[in-house]
């Protein structure tokens, strides 16, 4: 009795092991699919990289408003006596001069800008749009993942009911040919018959074969999507393919990119710090002021000594040559305003492009539905009454066995139409700046 339970023990830790060893389930709603790839997506830490930088040239901005105070101090030791020739009244000179052997100097001087032509104010507000447009790159970036994790989703989704439609099709298949074979041996049937729906169950299993080899392929591109460890097997949530039943009219959506669209907000940002850097550029022609002081002290051993060196005053600099070099700056930016500008204009029209075609193609998504639900009852009905008919003798094998795959084809077609219609929707909802991320 004992080796018994150390036998019952042993196999239980076995099948614990491999049960740890087998791939891990997970059930996961398209939303929180959404989030998974947002959280692990590689692109949007490389956006975050990009925030940082525009930050930090927002830092760099707001920092030349600020004083700048520059400390020195230097040391010489002089090995030869120098020759010091002093050319005041009363005082030694020449070769009768005091022994220097060392110099020790030290200064302190401020700077405060008071007027630099709007350099420094054009700069910090032209950082901080392009911060701006930084984060809603990023926002565009999100939705976009948004929609790619959508559209893998569908994919896994349509390969998983195509698994499930082909096994019970699959099933009966197999059933029939027990049939077929009992009939064939009592010789109610040919062989060539029995054959044939042999042939026809061959078929389904490559079928079901490609829907599985494509359901893997799906569940692998997922787990890397989501940033999930290879093994885990994904199950989806299937009403999501009710989406995108109230669908409003096309200006609607043009309208609704028009105000959401993150990369068009980016852009206006971007056209906004365009214009300061222009006039930035063309305050390069203009003097700069700022508040100067300093700090002086100075140490020759047996010479000088000076202290308490203090000087305040006003600081005015200003570029002779722009006198008569042309602003290369200034042109730079203006070109920039330009492309920026044509940029918009390009965009806007591609936005109404791809509204309409979304709209036409969400559209056309829900009319498929209705055919392929017509279609499945018409196969299903077919194949009925060709059973029907083949079961009295007034049909062929070959007749039920293409009702047969008919019915097949026309209820994969109704799954896979439900799940681009959803799909279309989303990708219009992307179009428009508005597909929601939870």
């Amino acid at each position: 009795m004992k080796r018994i339970n150390n036998s019952v023990i042993a196999l239980s830790l076995f099948v614990g092991i491999a049960n740890a060893n087998a791939q891990e389930k997970r059930t996961l709603t398209l939303d929180e699919a959404v989030q998974l790839g947002i959280q692990n997506s590689k692109n949007l830490k490389i956006d975050a990289a990009k925030i940082e930088e525009a930050t930090a040239d927002l830092l760099e901005a707001k920092n030349r408003q600020l004083p700048e105070l520059k400390v020195s101090g230097s040391y010489m030791y002089l090995p030869i006596k120098p020759n010091v020739d002093i050319k005041l009244s009363g005082l030694a000179g020449g070769a009768g001069g005091p022994e220097i052997h060392q110099v020790v100097y030290g200064s302190a001087n401020l700077s405060v800008p008071i007027y630099s032509g709007g350099r420094i104010k054009y700069g910090i507000q032209s950082a901080k749009y392009l911060v701006e447009a930084s984060k809603l790159s990023t926002e565009n970036d999100k939705i976009a993942i948004a929609y790619n994790v959508a559209q893998a989703y569908n994919n896994l989704f349509k390969a998983n009911q195509s698994i499930k439609v082909f096994e019970e099709n699959l099933a009966a298949s197999q059933k029939r040919d027990e049939t077929f074979l009992k009939m064939e041996n009592n010789g109610l049937i040919a062989r060539n018959d029995r054959l044939k729906a042999n042939l026809q169950t061959s078929n389904i299993e490559l079928q079901l074969l490609e829907a599985k080899n494509n359901y893997n392929i799906a569940n692998i591109n997922m787990d890397l999507l989501l940033g999930l460890p290879e093994t885990t097997e994904l199950a989806v949530d299937e009403n999501y393919i009710e989406e995108g039943t109230d669908v409003k009219p096309v200006d609607y959506y043009v309208n609704e990119a028009r105000e959401n669209r993150k990369d068009l907000q980016a852009l206006a940002q971007q056209r906004k710090a365009a214009e300061l850097g222009s006039k930035a550029a063309k305050a390069e022609n203009l003097p700069s002021i700022a508040f100067t002081g300093g700090y002086v002290a100075a140490d020759i051993p047996k010479f000088l000594t000076v202290y308490n060196a203090i000087n305040v005053g006003i600081g005015v600099s200003y570029n002779l040559s722009n006198l008569w070099k042309e602003n290369s700056s200034l042109r730079q930016s203006q070109a920039r305003e330009k492309q920026l500008a044509a940029t918009d204009e390009l965009l806007n029209d591609n936005i109404k492009l791809d509204v309409n075609r979304e709209y036409q193609n969400t559209d056309y998504s829900k009319k498929r539905i209705a055919v392929f639900e017509k279609s499945a009852e018409q196969a299903n009905e077919n194949y009925r009454i060709t059973k029907n008919k083949y079961d009295n003798g007034l049909a062929t094998m070959t007749e039920l066995l293409d009702a047969d795959a008919a019915q097949i084809a026309a209820n994969v077609g109704v799954i896979n139409a439900k799940a681009d219609a959803a799909l279309a929707y989303r990708k219009l909802l992307q179009t428009t700046g508005t597909l929601t991320i939870k």
